[in-house]
């Protein structure tokens, strides 16, 4: 009964996200459209603009006039040391204290075209640091529900209600592919993947700050998450585990063959992660910024195409939001069920 109740609300809600997220989506696409007409657009660069990374945060534009988040540059010369300063200095091809912003590569280099140790504030760390931060609240707000409440007895609500069905979830998930005796060892790992994930993926689709921010879009960041699943499945892995890989029970033949496979077959495990949560949101931000960008062309062709041309697109854009939404939750649900697969694999024992 309380499963059924707990369901039943967090459907509603995830019901009424949905519909806040289309009604945003559809404002914001019909907002970009009442740009000047008549010009010209580069529509690779606005959409490598948005998915890229940057040393601004830039929010939207006001007439002539652009609002953004100017963000810290951290670097470090060989031959100057350390240089602390906004990148508000280095806006338009600017030079500031010998450093200078290359229109290649988008990174911070010297007079010389020599890149410096660099560990500023970006747009994707500063949305690191946000979605994390703002995971650890949700995760504290919850704790906190069922501490001051019977949660054996009473139906979460608030932050809590939204929570555990996806707890359950991943504890449904480690138990079925990982074992009875092991899954509550790597279940916190696997709802912090899940969680992280779904929460940058959704921020991601959110065209306003603080979302808009492409982190899972990010090999770097996907690489990581990646390394994590990897290290835990071979830190953890059993005798058994590692006696299958570099001496498996096949023909003598193959004794010399087998291992090598099955090190490659390892390493390719966090590389398909990486890759396919990579891949995957970095296409839709693609997809979505191209849509928008259709208005733009379509803007010096007078106002009946115009006209049309923005209809389709919002509607098309909408679309394009759900499905993204969907592919949010797919991709966090498939990263996390690929390494509950693994970290059994890796903590079988011998029969």
């Amino acid at each position: 009964m309380r499963g059924g109740v707990v369901l039943r609300m967090y459907r509603l809600k995830f019901i009424w996200a949905i519909v806040a997220a289309f009604m945003m989506s559809a404002f914001f696409h019909a907002a970009y459209a009442q740009e000047p007409q008549g010009e010209d657009i580069d529509v690779s660069e606005v959409i490598f603009e948005h998915i890229g990374d940057s040393y601004e945060w830039h929010i939207t534009s006001w007439g002539d006039k652009s609002i953004a988040i100017h963000l810290p540059v951290i670097v470090r010369s060989r031959s100057t040391g350390w240089h602390v300063f906004s990148s508000k200095h280095l806006e338009h091809g600017a030079e500031y204290e010998g450093f200078h912003i290359d229109p290649e590569s988008g990174k911070v280099v010297d007079s010389a075209g020599v890149k410096p140790f660099d560990i500023s504030i970006t747009k994707n760390v500063l949305s690191l640091m946000m979605s994390s931060l703002l995971l650890l609240v949700v995760v504290l707000l919850t704790a906190r529900w069922y501490k001051k409440h019977d949660g054996e007895n009473e139906a979460p609500r608030g932050i809590a209600a939204f929570v555990e069905p996806i707890v359950m979830l991943v504890h449904d998930i480690a138990r079925e592919n990982i074992g009875e005796e092991d899954y509550r060892r790597f279940s916190p790992y696997l709802c912090m993947a899940f969680f992280f994930i779904i929460l940058n993926n959704f921020l991601g689709i959110i065209p306003i700050f603080p979302g808009g921010a492409n982190l899972t879009g990010n090999i770097a960041i996907t690489l990581v998450l990646a390394l994590c699943t990897f290290f835990t499945v071979n830190i953890f892995g059993t005798k058994h585990y590692y006696k299958d890989i570099f001496n498996p029970d096949v023909p003598v033949f193959l004794k010399p063959i087998m291992p090598v496979i099955e090190v490659f077959s390892a390493l390719m495990k966090p590389l398909s992660l990486t890759v396919r949560l990579f891949a995957n949101m970095l296409a839709g931000h693609i997809m979505i910024l191209s849509i928008v960008c259709v208005i733009f062309i379509m803007a010096k062709y007078g106002a009946v195409i115009f006209g049309s041309v923005t209809l389709v697109s919002v509607l098309l854009g909408v679309f394009l939001d759900a499905l993204e939404c969907l592919v949010a939750f797919i991709q966090a649900y498939v990263f996390t069920m690929l390494s509950a697969i693994y970290i059994g694999i890796a903590r079988q024992k011998a029969e």
